[in-house]
């Protein structure tokens, strides 16, 4: 007779479920070496919970599959919580990250997402249901996903600002 511990593939399974991810880009890169070229695949995933936590990982490997995984891993370990506000995000925000510009706008209830490719995956996972958005400068989904990140980070509340004026 085989006994199970409690800890078995449930437990395991309850904290992948946690969050939500999303594979924005999967290339294949090329290194050059002495015998000719190897390939590796870079895989760009976004996780979230869609209640103000989101992270980002960007990771290589040998293939798809271990690629997205080590990105899932590197993404769980740069969480961070957005500061929302009835479903928007508290004010505007701008932020250049290299190349990329990317414009935050809150919206009305109703809106939606307005939003390109990379950028609106970032707040979909976040949590946010209506903001306006506008991506300037390159189109590179790396540096779009990154910026978005960052400018999310940014935000503050009203009370927030009033705690460091103080």
């Amino acid at each position: 007779m085989i006994r199970r511990s409690g800890r078995g593939r449930s437990h395991g399974e309850s904290a992948k479920r946690d969050f939500e991810q999303k594979v924005v880009e999967v290339k294949r890169v090329t290194r050059v070496v002495a015998g000719g070229k190897r390939m590796r695949f870079r895989a760009l995933v976004v996780i979230g919970d869609k209640k103000g936590r989101v992270g980002m990982g960007l990771c290589k490997g040998a293939d798809v599959s271990e690629a997205v995984n080590k990105a899932v891993n590197a993404a769980k370990k740069t969480m961070v919580s957005v500061n929302l506000l009835n479903d928007t995000i508290p004010h505007e925000v701008k932020l250049k990250y290299k190349s990329s510009v990317v414009f935050l706008k809150p919206a009305q209830p109703g809106t939606g997402i307005i939003a390109g490719g990379a950028i609106r995956s970032v707040l979909d996972l976040v949590g946010v249901k209506n903001v306006l958005s506008k991506m300037l400068g390159s189109s590179n989904k790396v540096n779009n996903v990154t910026a978005t990140y960052l400018a999310l980070m940014k935000l503050r509340t009203k009370e927030a600002i009033a705690n460091l004026r103080k």
